[in-house]
Formats: structure tokens, sequence, C-alpha cells
């Protein structure tokens, strides 16, 4: 990387505070993303649920990001990126509210409606969040940037597993499938509506948190994008996205990146268990790890891309992970675990840094180019529910383990061919906020 990189400023002045308020958001989504990992293993239980079964909780949470990107993407196009994050804040709390009822209602199919709405707001939080942190300064330190705000993801990540294991997880009677069948209906009503409303307590807790932060962003003033075309031609648009090849294969690394991760950690519970024979109270600690994990090596690689090119770390980080995720495909015990636990460590750069690359030289492009990355995060969906069918078809969680492998030899040719195909060099013209405060319009 040339010194002309090494030395690009982070952030333009009078830009702080509103990156601290964005920022926030991504220890926010990373909260919800991971008490939702959770659910699985507690649907399971509850609901005495197969694997693929459980993987619609992934299924309803990530297809609702790829119907929810490209509206988003026209919502901040023709508004701001402020009005992206407040209406996504919005449709968050809602969600969360929403699990109030759904446990009254002890249906699976509520929950999963709660979900989706939550999961919408989410997928605004992104489009929006996401490149108003890259154009928060100059083009050159964008994608480390962008790792940077992301660093903070994990952290979030971590509290919501806490949120899970103390409030969720433990309070999960250790009653089987075969035991619960045996029940009489109104024995299984009164357990599974116990269970159920410790599933509900954290989300509706973190909605009432989420009504303040939404009064803080509505009355705090922010700069708002420049963006030369805010006319909406989305055909055009779409054209011009086409046919830049280091944007459209960014989108398809995501789609397999984000199916990796999401399988990954929709599992590791599920795997712990089977490997140590412990319940899902236990196993939630070497989860844990896993997001512990994440979070060092996502401040790691960060300090590291000031002096090695991201697509350089890219490649090495996801063929390490393919080589652990075999390990934990053919280890046991103790073993796989670990290597299960690696995996996060060489998954934590690799979100932003797609991210990043993909949207280098949009232009006034990069809100729509940015939604289409947000998308791809239906791969979280898709390979979740190949994975949990694969468990249910094999009746093994180990070799289920294929699919996050395959996914990341993916991510592994994209970044060997991402500087031939422009994604790793300036290409020009990133939406940036503008250069001197004084011009900075707020709203």
């Amino acid at each position: 990387m040339d010194k002309a990189t090494r030395k690009a400023s982070l952030l333009r002045s009078g830009n702080v505070w509103p990156f601290v308020l964005v920022t926030s958001l991504f220890f926010l989504w990373g909260l919800a993303n991971n008490m939702t990992d959770t659910l699985l293993a507690a649907f399971k239980r509850i609901m005495s649920m197969s694997d693929f079964q459980t993987s619609w909780i992934q299924m309803a949470f990530y297809g609702a990001y790829f119907c929810l990107a490209l509206p988003a993407a026209i919502l901040i196009k023709k508004y701001t990126y402020k009005t992206g994050i407040l209406v996504g804040l919005g449709l968050f709390i809602l969600g969360a509210f929403l699990f109030y009822p759904a446990s009254l209602t002890l249906s699976y199919g509520y929950f999963l409606v709660a979900l989706y709405v939550l999961a919408g707001g989410l997928s605004i939080l992104e489009t929006a969040a996401n490149p108003y942190i890259v154009a928060m300064g100059p083009e050159e330190s964008g994608t480390r940037r962008l790792n940077l705000a992301q660093s903070f993801n994990p952290i979030g990540s971590i509290s919501g597993v806490l949120l899970s294991k103390v409030f969720i997880l433990s309070q999960l009677s250790q009653l089987t499938a075969q035991e619960r069948s045996q029940m009489t209906p109104a024995e299984l009503t009164a357990v599974q509506s116990e269970e159920l409303t410790a599933v509900m307590g954290p989300y509706v807790g973190v909605a009432l948190f989420l009504v303040l932060l939404w009064g803080v962003i509505a009355f705090t003033k922010m700069p708002k994008a420049s963006d030369a075309g805010s006319k909406l031609d989305l055909l055009p648009t779409f054209r011009r996205l086409a046919k830049t090849p280091h944007y459209v294969w960014a989108v398809v690394a995501q789609f397999f990146y984000v199916g990796a991760q999401i399988g990954v950690w929709s599992f590791t519970i599920r795997y712990v268990m089977l490997e140590l024979q412990v319940n899902e109270d236990e196993a939630s600690n070497y989860y844990m790890a896993s997001l512990i994990l994440f979070m060092v090596s996502r401040f790691a690689f960060t300090a590291l891309m000031k002096y090695i090119k991201p697509a350089t770390l890219l490649f090495f980080t996801a063929v390490a992970a393919a080589g652990l995720t075999l390990v934990a495909i053919y280890g046991s015990g103790l073993i796989g675990v670990y290597a299960l636990i690696g995996i996060s460590g060489c998954m934590s750069l690799m979100f932003p840094t797609i991210y990043g690359l993909g949207i280098k030289g949009l232009g006034e492009d990069t809100k729509i180019g940015g939604s289409g990355l947000i998308m791809a995060i239906l791969g979280g969906a898709v390979l979740t529910s190949v994975q949990g069918y694969f468990s249910d078809l094999t009746q093994d969680i180990g070799m289920a383990f294929y699919v996050p492998m395959i996914c990341f030899v993916v991510v592994a040719c994209y970044a060997l061919a991402a500087e031939k195909l422009g994604g790793d060099r300036p290409r020009g013209g990133v939406e940036a906020l503008p250069e001197e405060p004084a011009q900075i319009v707020h709203s």
C-alpha cells in the first residue's frame, strides 16, 4: 500500500460526533443479529423442531434484509442518510415490541413476523450507515474507516449473546422433545408460555432503549452527503452497476460470505452441544468465545489495513477459514470446537472489506450500489437453510459445515481477483461529504 493511502486521514473535520452516533448503530444491529442466532437453539427445544424448521428464523430475518434494502436506498437517495436511519430505527423498535404479543399467542409464525419487521429496520439501518461511514472521510481510507466502525459490531454481538444467555437460554426447561410429547396440552402450554416469555423480555427491553436513541438522533444535526445525482434513474443506475465487474463480484462474494457467517454462528451452539455433551446455556460460552475472538481480530485487521492491502488480507483469511472449517468437519471434541471458534477470527474483516471494495468508485451510484451489497445478506437466509437441510438429511451437524467451507472458497477466489477487477484501487468519484465544515448541510 502506498504512502498516500497510509497517511490518509480517517475522518474529515467536524464529522467526529456524527461518526460516533452512526457507529453506535453497528453495535445495535450486532446485538440484534446474535440474539437471533441463539433463537435457533431456543426454538428447537421449545417447539421440538428440526434444524431445517429452526432455520426459518434466519430465513425471515435475512429475507427482510433482501426485501427492504433497495427501498431503503431509494429512500436515502431521495431524502437523507438521517431519514433512513430514523425510519430503520423505527421499524427496529416496532419489531422488538411485537415480541410481546407474539409471546402471548405461543405461535412460531408470529415470532417470525416480529423478526421480519425488526430485520427490515436493520436492513434500512445498514443500507444507510455503511455508505455514510465511507463518505465521512477520504476515499483512500474508506475501507479502513468502515472496518473501524464495524469493529463495534462484535461488541454488540457479544452483548446480544450475554442477554440471550442470561435471560433466554438459562430459562429454558431441560425437558427433551420426547418428554414434551408425553405431556398433556395444558402442561406443555404452561412450559412453553414461560419459555417464550423469557424470549420476549430482552427484545422489549432493547426496544425501550432504542426509543431514547431515536430521540437523540432525531434532534441531532447530522451532515448530509453531497449527491449530484439526486434524480432517481434506477434502470440506468442498474445498467452501470451491472457493467462494473468489481461491484458485481463483490455482491456475489458478499452473498456467500454472509451465508458462511450466519451458518457458522447459527449452528455453533448445536455443534458444541453434540461434541461436548452440554446444554444450550453451557454451549453458549463457546459461542461467546467466538464473538470475542471476532471482535479482537477486527480491531487487529483494521490496524493491519494501514500497511497491507485489504484484498490481500481477505484472501489469506478466507483460505484459513476454509481450512479451519475442514478441521471442524472431521475433528471431534475440543479440537473441532476450537477450530470452529477460530473461524470467527478469520471472518472478522470479511463483510466490511468486501463492502468497501465493492462500492469504491461508484460515485452517484453509491447508495443504490450499497443496497445491492446489503441485499446480498440474503445469503444468510438461503445458505443457512441449505445447511440446516443437510444437517437433517445426514443426521450429522458436522458434515453440514461443508456449506460454509464452500462459501469461504468463493470469497478467497473473489479476493484473489479483486485487484484485477478494479476494486482494490481508487476509481474516482466515491460520493463523499463536503471537504470543508462550512459547506456541510445539516438535516
